[in-house]
């Protein structure tokens, strides 16, 4: 079993994915990271999610962020995103694709580029901190 999935939507948010798994790692909380993309693979990420015995899942995307929102959509487990700076609008189009999901879609959403964050909420969730 494992505590948290951190699940990228691109390559491009591994120094995201960084901060995350090094502040998980702080707490000792169990974590695997994957690069699923919502748009490009979405059968492997709802196998993934379907599949996966993670409490907590953390979603990084940039641009249109569908990722947390895609995630929250497949499980009723919580789910933390982290919205990514882009060179358009500095992740504002991002941040505000994962903070307005539809009632019953529920995606927490720190600050853009906030991976740290995410990691500290998750161990909130978890009842770690």
């Amino acid at each position: 079993m494992v505590d948290v999935a951190v699940i990228a939507g691109s390559k491009s948010d591994e120094a995201i994915v960084r901060k995350v798994c090094v502040t998980l790692e702080e707490y000792g909380i169990s974590y695997e990271e994957r690069v699923i993309s919502a748009h490009r693979d979405p059968l492997e990420l709802q196998e993934y999610i379907g599949k996966s015995d993670a409490r907590v899942f953390i979603g990084i995307a940039g641009m249109s962020a569908a990722l947390p929102g895609v995630i929250a959509s497949k499980t009723k487990k919580p789910v933390i995103g982290v919205p990514v700076s882009g060179k358009v609008m500095g992740g504002l189009d991002a941040l505000l694709s994962i903070a307005q999901m539809p009632k019953g879609v529920p995606v927490a959403c720190v600050a853009v580029d906030g991976g740290e964050n995410a990691a500290h909420l998750a161990a909130r969730i978890l009842g770690v901190a």
